[in-house]
């Protein structure tokens, strides 16, 4: 059995990681810090918080973070000015996001931490890996190969109800995280 293709109603859509193991090293190790750090974050947002365990799972994935920032500054398939596009606006941003973030903890600055946190994570993560899905990018490639003969329709509404998916995460994750930093401040008053 191939493991790489998956049946929707008697159609076939499949993985294909070779557009990602033929793209060049930059974009691998993007994808290599990228892929963890997303796996990463929703456990940090929902684990207990100031344990020794946090703070080195903080650590790693501030250091994916950083890695998928810095390597960006190596791809440029989208040159919009001098060989930059938005994206590398923000991995600037994952850059000095984390430095204020580690600064934040170090001062005990909870609240920032936590911003500055959820900004790369939303932005960094969610937003550009957004935008990496559709069509035509290496990553609708590699995750989103459609049948042949799907129309353009089809693919743009399949597109669509991923990114609302994404919206609806963002929203219970929200939802969770207030709930419980009101837990946390009843406690703490």
């Amino acid at each position: 059995m191939d493991h790489s293709r998956v049946e929707f109603n008697h159609v076939e859509a499949n993985m294909n990681l070779a557009p990602l193991l033929e793209a060049p090293l930059a974009i691998q190790i993007h994808v290599a810090a990228v892929v963890p750090a997303a796996i990463l974050g929703p456990y940090m947002f929902w684990a207990r918080k100031g344990t020794p365990v946090h703070r080195l799972l903080g650590r790693l994935w501030l250091g994916l973070m950083v890695v998928a920032a810095v390597s960006s500054f190596f791809i440029h398939t989208i040159n919009l000015f001098m060989g930059l596009s938005p994206i590398h606006f923000l991995s600037a941003y994952v850059l000095y996001g984390s430095w204020r973030a580690i600064d934040a903890a170090r001062r005990h600055r909870i609240r920032e931490h936590r911003l500055n946190v959820i900004g790369m994570y939303v932005g960094g993560i969610m937003v550009a890996g957004g935008f990496t899905l559709l069509p035509g990018r290496l990553m609708h490639d590699v995750l989103l190969t459609w049948p042949t003969g799907w129309p353009d329709t089809a693919r743009l509404a399949s597109f669509l109800a991923m990114m609302a998916g994404m919206v609806l995460l963002l929203a219970i994750l929200s939802a969770l995280g207030a709930s419980a930093r009101r837990r946390l401040d009843d406690r703490t008053t």
